[in-house]
Formats: C-alpha cells, sequence, structure tokens
C-alpha cells in the first residue's frame, strides 16, 4: 500500500509553533492547493483527532479516518475498531491494523495528514513510503516537530518543486 506522509513545516522542521494551531495561519495558498489535490488523489485521509479538531469539519471528496488513542467512550465498542459518525471515520486501531483492514477494502494509497504523533507512529512501524513536505519560510524556534521517537530514516529525494517564491515542496520516497 502506498503511504503518504503529507505536511507542511517550517525552516526549522516544525509543523506548529503551538498545540492547536492550524496549518493556514503559516502557510502558503499553495500548499493548501496541494494539499487539496494530493489528498484527493489518495482518496483516504488518515488524521489524528487533534488534527481532525484544528480542521473542524469533514474534507469534501474524501473519506476521513480519525485515529484517537483513547476514543469518546460513546464511540467505540470493545473489539469494534471503526465507527462512522457521518463522514468521518473514527479508529482506535494500530496503523499496521488499520492499513489491513483498508487493504481488505481494497484501498491502495492512503495521505497521512497528521499531526506529529500519527506522523510517529506510521514512521516508527516503517510503513510510510513517500513524504512529501512543503518547507514554508519561517522559522518558529520551538514548536510542534514533525515526528519523534523513531529510528534513522534514510530517504531518497524525488523531486524538488517551488510551489511559489518562496515556499518548496519535497517529494521523497524511503
Amino acid at each position: 500500500m502506498n503511504v503518504w506522509l503529507i505536511a507542511a513545516i517550517s525552516a526549522d522542521g516544525k509543523i506548529a509553533q503551538a498545540e492547536g494551531q492550524s496549518s493556514l495561519d503559516w502557510t502558503s495558498k499553495e500548499d493548501t492547493r496541494f494539499f487539496i489535490d494530493k489528498t484527493k488523489e489518495a482518496g483516504v485521509v488518515i488524521m489524528g483527532r487533534k488534527t481532525f479538531d484544528t480542521i473542524g469539519k469533514p474534507l469534501k471528496g474524501r473519506r476521513i479516518i480519525v485515529m484517537s488513542r483513547s476514543p469518546a467512550p460513546l464511540l467505540f465498542k470493545e473489539g469494534l475498531g471503526v465507527v462512522t459518525s457521518g463522514t468521518v471515520e473514527y479508529t482506535n486501531l494500530s496503523p499496521r491494523d488499520l492499513l489491513d483492514q483498508l487493504a481488505t477494502q481494497g484501498v491502495t494509497t492512503v495521505a497521512i495528514a497528521g499531526g506529529s504523533s500519527i506522523y510517529s507512529e506510521f514512521l516508527q512501524d516503517g510503513l510510510v513510503t513517500d513524504l512529501y513536505l512543503t518547507i514554508e519560510p519561517h522559522l518558529f524556534g520551538s514548536g510542534v516537530p514533525l515526528a519523534t521517537g523513531f529510528e534513522r530514516i534514510d530517504v531518497k529525494l524525488v523531486t524538488a518543486t517551488p510551489l511559489n517564491d518562496q515556499a518548496v515542496l519535497l517529494h521523497y520516497r524511503t
């Protein structure tokens, strides 16, 4: 399965200055356009609950799966794994189990849309096949890192594409 990690990061590698900050506060309109187009291409978008809360609504034209370690008790019953609420699905499955379940449904590509803990889990389990990183012209100094807690992963640069006169999109393959 293709597992695309998609993130906008500051020039010092942060996905936000603080928890709960929307990337729309500091990213370019070109990055937003890339995110929309690429996640529609994937069709399935996986994100954490905090990231979904910052977006605040389903994303049109995409299947949204929200991962949560401590799901609301009313959403989950033991062993159920995935619950649908309107156009958004919630899961407490591990990344590997979720991808296995999606594969049985014929899904071939997913986009991982954050946040840091979700990126970390997929990287720790060696599940990411491609990274799409938009580097925006900001230095936060502190903030939320892209990911942590995994061993070194060597990646290969596929393309480097300017999105505008300040931001660049890097596509890496693991």
